[in-house]
């Protein structure tokens, strides 16, 4: 009878281990042949929309699974204790934070190849943020480590870096089931509320610890005290980029261009001027407000940037007050306006060309902005360097029309 009880053990232990792949980091991990009727067929973390069932099964089923396997400690906390949430398609994000503030965080996801990462973002962006990211190598072995992204390429993201507070427990990966589980534990100094989370994953290998490009990501709001979720509106971050960038890299300084090359074509440069600077200068309002708004809705805190764009705004706004106060032509005060107001605005065009530079770099933006600006400053300069010696040759063709006639003694 005892020797029938251990046989049915014994069978049940290796049911169980059929379904279950774990490792930590460092740490070479059991193998055991997963299988699984697997619904993806892209040999992937899936990147559909699942509702309200995840990788086929429903959240109670999801949420309701018995994380024993992860071992101590991830799998000694009580079901009731951990807070069980979809996050972002089939991912699946548990917690449970003590009064000391230390957290114990487990993803999950449907998986067969490739990696799966969380991320922790000060302001919603891929810059400067640090994540967690775990896969089974090709032969099976567990990896998770915690990478620093320091920037938007592959070689820019940077294993064993980074700043969330780990503690001593080593992390783990483990797979069981079809779904892929990443549990780590750290200590932050205060107590999580609403917090900017990324999450991605790639289904192709990392090479020799350095992540593979991801098939897809996202970045959202989650309320650690209320388990609730809210998309981070990445339009409004490329509506205050297309603000500042037609604003002061495009009307501003056609604006300029026209009062300094066809002031031959008066009073029409005038009214071109003002018309011009005007519509330049509500987009690069525009641009200020919805930055601020960006500020305070996603925490993006970049004081220079931030420093340069309010600075640029006042000299915008005085340049704006210096037209309705440019006193006459024959005032003797039109030369100091007319200092005042020429210094102001290449001062305002020089600083609003350098915060443009300084957006894209701090937004981690993808190249069609770089080439696009580029290519945009570009013809601005090569205009203006056609429009230069136009002007030269004008000039000097108009001084030497002006000049007195050879005085010519008469012939005796």
């Amino acid at each position: 009878m005892a020797i029938s009880r251990i046989l049915v053990g014994f069978y049940l232990l290796c049911i169980s281990l059929k379904h279950t792949r774990f490792g930590a980091a460092g740490v070479e991990d059991i193998r055991v042949e997963h299988v699984t009727n697997d619904p993806l067929t892209n040999g992937s973390v899936t990147s559909s929309t699942a509702g309200t069932s995840i990788g086929g099964r429903s959240r109670s089923e999801v949420c309701g699974t018995d994380l024993s396997f992860l071992g101590p400690p991830y799998g000694n906390i009580s079901a009731s204790n951990m807070v069980c949430s979809p996050i972002w398609n089939n991912f699946v994000l548990r917690y449970y934070q003590r009064s000391d503030n230390l957290m114990t965080i487990v993803l999950s996801a449907v998986y067969t190849t490739g990696w799966v990462g969380i991320g922790f973002s000060r302001n919603g962006m891929m810059l400067g943020s640090s994540a967690m990211v775990g896969w089974f190598n090709r032969k099976g072995h567990a990896r998770i480590k915690q990478f620093y992204l320091q920037g938007r390429h592959t070689y820019q993201v940077i294993a064993d870096k980074g700043e969330l507070p780990l503690n001593n427990i080593p992390p783990v990966v483990a797979l069981h089931g079809e779904m892929i589980y990443l549990a780590f534990q750290a200590k932050f100094e205060h107590r999580l509320g609403r917090q900017p989370i990324i999450l991605a994953f790639g289904t192709r290998h990392p090479n020799h610890m350095h992540l593979t490009r991801h098939d897809d990501k996202t970045a959202v709001w989650f309320d650690f005290s209320q388990a609730s979720v809210t998309n981070i509106d990445i339009s409004q971050r490329k509506n205050h980029g297309t603000l500042g960038l037609l604003g002061w890299g495009l009307f501003l300084p056609a604006g300029a261009v026209v009062a300094r090359y066809l002031k031959h074509k008066d009073p029409l440069w005038y009214y071109l001027h003002a018309v011009i600077q005007f519509l330049g200068f509500i987009l690069g309002l525009a641009a200020v407000l919805l930055g601020l708004q960006l500020y305070q809705s996603m925490n993006a805190d970049i004081p220079a940037h931030r420093g340069i764009g309010i600075f640029v705004l006042v000299l915008s706004i005085l340049q704006v007050l210096a037209f309705f106060l440019r006193p006459n032509k024959d005032s003797k005060y039109r030369r100091y306006w007319n200092w005042y107001h020429h210094w102001f605005g290449r001062m305002a065009l020089f600083f609003g060309s350098l915060n443009i530079v300084l957006g894209i770099q701090y937004a981690n933006a993808r190249d069609e902005w770089k080439i696009g600006y580029g290519f945009l400053l570009a013809i601005t300069l090569l205009v203006v360097i056609i429009l230069e010696t136009l002007s030269c040759l004008r000039r000097r063709r108009d001084d030497k029309s002006n000049l007195p006639p050879n005085f010519q003694m008469n012939q005796i």
